[in-house]
């Protein structure tokens, strides 16, 4: 297993083939105040691509390409945080998407908990640490113990997938799961423009 560390963007003609598990590392979880910072990526082979992105002009050409290549299934974690960072930041749609975390409430239906750590540690039975989560990822050099967490928190999405969508099979709401992703962009633009507590399909 091996964390590559990229500065500004991914490089040129790097593939990480049909699938790639993404996540993203930033100031804060406050949409319009706390800055983009970091892009982690594997393609499941267990390898990780840290991208640590250059702020303010945000110039990753080859990232952009990829979050909007319709041909490559964008997994993630609460993808909905993720999605808007990028649009807001990159300006991208990132389209299509799967995310863990939608498709283990519907599925794990017996348990509250559906933080990643979580979820791994039942479906996978691995423990990632969860340390650096609130670090300072605007820093001009990450450590490695930063690197190390990103890498990890994409490392283990496709073996989640795979568990997920057996158990999705199993329960029957496999097309409700993949209408709930498609709608994930669509999620991400109502929170930016300013509907990110407000239901919008409540009766009142």
């Amino acid at each position: 297993m091996t964390n590559h560390l990229h500065k500004g963007d991914l490089p040129d003609g790097l593939d990480l083939g049909p699938v790639v598990a993404i996540d993203s590392e930033t100031m804060g979880l406050r949409l319009g105040r706390d800055p983009l910072c970091v892009v982690q990526l594997s393609s499941g082979d267990g390898d990780a691509h840290v991208v640590q992105l250059n702020r303010p002009d945000y110039a990753c050409p080859n990232l952009k390409r990829l979050l909007r290549d319709r041909g490559v299934l964008k997994l993630f974690h609460f993808g909905r945080f993720d999605i808007a960072m990028f649009l807001l930041h990159l300006g991208v749609i990132t389209a299509p998407v799967y995310c863990t975390k939608i498709a283990s409430k519907l599925v794990r239906t017996y348990t509250d908990r559906h933080g990643l750590k979580d979820v791994t540690r039942e479906l996978l039975g691995i423990d990632i640490s969860k340390a650096q989560q609130s670090s300072d990822w605007g820093a001009a050099e990450l450590s490695p113990e930063q690197i190390a967490y990103a890498a990890s928190d994409v490392l283990n999405l496709h073996a989640l997938r795979e568990k997920l969508d057996l158990m999705l099979e199993r329960e029957g709401r496999a097309d409700l799961a993949a209408a709930c992703f498609e709608f994930l962009p669509t999620r991400a633009r109502l929170d930016l423009a300013g509907w990110e507590e407000a239901d919008i399909f409540a009766h009142s």
